[in-house]
Parts: C-alpha cells; structure tokens; sequence
C-alpha cells in the first residue's frame, strides 16, 4: 500500500509517519507538506533514512502540482493532516485558514476522485462542536452533536467536514473523518500549551495562562491517536465520522502547575493574561463508537503521558531550541537545496 500523508512535517502529522513506519514496514509513505512555520522537516529527520519514505515539499492548495503528484506516485490511501491550526493566528488571519483548510481538503478529493483512490481520511478536531458548560461533567461530545463552531479556525475545519461528506455522498468518494480532542506528546510545536509551558519553564520565562486558566481539555497522548486512525483506515466504514478522545479532562492551570512541578519550577512562572475572544469553556468527548466499531481505546493515562512528553522535551532540546531561534526553517535548504 502507498500512503499519501499531507501535513506530514507537522505535530501529529510527523508522530503518524513514524508510527506507519514501524507498524508497516512494507507500506510506503509520501509526506506532502508545504513546510509553512509550523512544518519542521526535523521531525521527519528518523524516518528520511528508510527507503519506504520520501518527502514533497508542496502545497496542498496547488492543483497542478498535487494531480502530478498522484499521477506520478498513484496513492491507495490519501491522510490529510495539512492544515493551519493555530485558533489565535485564527482570529488575526482567517483567510489562510479556509484557503488551507476548505479549498486544500478539495483540491486532494478532486485528486483522489480522479485516481480511485480506496480511503481518504479527513483529520479533524473536536473543535467543530463548540464547547460544553464546565458544570456539566456529564456532557460529552458524539458524533451526533451538532455543529457549533466558535473561531474561523474550528469553521474552516467544520467546512471541509462538511465538504469531506458531501463528496462522499455525492461522488461515492470513501471519505471518514476523525475528530480528536488536544494531542500532546512529542515534536509539538512550541506555540502550543504544552510544549510552550515546558519551554519557557526550562528557560525561567514566565508562562502566559489565559483568564484564570479554568478552560477545561480533553487530553490524547498523540501515538493513541495515530493508533486510532491507522485502525480507522483499515476497518473503518466509509462515510463515517469517528470521536477520539483520551478520557483525560484536565483545566488548563492545572496542567501548567504539573508541568513546573515536574520541572521543579515555581509557580510564581505563572503569568496571567487576557482571555482570548470567543474562548471555549470546555471540550470532552465519548470515544464509544470507535471502541465498540473498532476496538479502540486509549492507552495512555494522562499522568504517564505528560511525563514522557516532558522527558523526549528535556532529551530533545536542539529540536524545540531550533524553532524558537528560527533555524529550523532553514533545515530545508540545507538538506534539500541544490538537489
């Protein structure tokens, strides 16, 4: 099988090339990423070295290059994570995030329309639901609750959802869609809450927590995820849409108090900072369907995964370090530039 992943230079997009390269080692995968600030080809530095993998430095946007691309390397199975993601970037810019977001997802279903191929799976969030009440614990999100967007960013992702299914009932184009809760684990980008918290704890630089820090998130270690579709495309039913959660509700504050207490940091670091606008409250979502469909569930206790994840940062710095220097985005040159 040959595997075309878009956005694969990104967080959870570079985790998911990893993990398809251990877990089938005879599959091939072909990363297409436009290497935007958020792509790192850092990430993808493991995987270069085996020769089932190879990078496309594009833009999911640009039709003729994308069709060339299918033409040339005919994908089975199409995983879109190319997206932009930032819900603050969101609200200062919402025209790149529909361009990216809507018109990108149709271009590579018009690709995949044309060259057959047998899944297209739409990466999205739990973000198209709105947010729940943070006195209603019992609330989680399903695959049924309405849409109910709060940012240009969770619109364009609801918008190409919604393009994803229209394509599938129009056109029979074998579409699934995933809708995750917040991921965290390794080469999160730094922007994040997460890996922004450890960066600046390890530095002694404050951390900027927004209201009083009381947002509520459903946390998914992001190799439980890349389980969660790898099992998806393989048994899951075509025009369906599948929750991942990781049954891991925490509030913001006290994920950033975890953090420097791990780090031995104190808690003076907290700076607080006006909320964002249109801030949602609380995300949680039940994960039943893909449990009972599929046999999903989440491995990793939020406890255990928060320590790893701080562990591969403290192992890792040169790669965090990188983005926040601006190095990182002169990787590409060095290694690609003259070929």
């Amino acid at each position: 099988m040959t595997y075309l992943v878009t956005g694969g230079a990104g967080f959870i997009g570079g985790n998911f090339v990893h993990h398809m390269l251990r877990e089938h080692p005879n599959d091939t995968i072909i990363c297409l990423d436009a290497l935007t600030y958020a792509g790192n080809l850092e990430t993808l530095e493991p995987a270069a070295k085996n020769p089932n993998f190879r990078f496309v430095k594009g833009d999911i946007t640009g039709r003729p290059a994308v069709d060339a691309l299918f033409a040339e390397t005919k994908p089975d199975v199409v995983v879109n994570f190319a997206a932009e993601s930032h819900v603050d970037r969101s609200i200062d810019n919402p025209g790149i995030f529909l361009q990216t977001n809507v018109i990108g997802t149709q271009v590579l279903m018009d690709a995949s329309r044309k060259y057959g191929i047998k899944r297209f799976h739409q990466v999205s969030t739990d973000e198209v639901y709105g947010d729940l009440p943070l006195d209603r614990p019992d609330l989680l999100f399903t695959e049924t609750t309405p849409i109910h967007t709060s940012s240009p960013y969770s619109a364009s992702k609801a918008a190409a959802d919604l393009l994803a299914a229209a394509y599938f009932r129009t056109y029979k184009l074998p579409v699934t869609i995933s809708r995750c809760s917040n991921n965290y684990g390794p080469y999160h980008f730094p922007e994040k809450l997460i890996p922004l918290m450890i960066a600046n704890a390890l530095n002694d630089k404050p951390l900027p927590v927004y209201g009083k820090g009381e947002n509520v998130r459903d946390w998914l270690y992001v190799e439980d995820h890349c389980r969660a579709i790898d099992l998806i495309l393989r048994n899951g039913t075509a025009g369906e849409v599948y929750n991942i959660g990781g049954h891991n509700e925490m509030r913001n504050i006290d994920i950033v108090k975890l953090i420097l207490k791990e780090l031995g940091k104190p808690e003076t670091l907290i700076t607080y900072v006006t909320d964002r606008a249109g801030h949602d409250l609380r995300y949680a979502i039940n994960p039943g369907k893909v449990h009972r469909e599929l046999g999903w569930l989440p491995e990793t206790k939020f406890a255990d995964g928060i320590k790893k994840t701080i562990r591969w940062y403290l192992d890792n710095r040169g790669w965090w370090e990188n983005i926040l220097s601006g190095e990182y985005q002169q990787y590409y040159e060095k290694m690609y530039g003259g070929r």
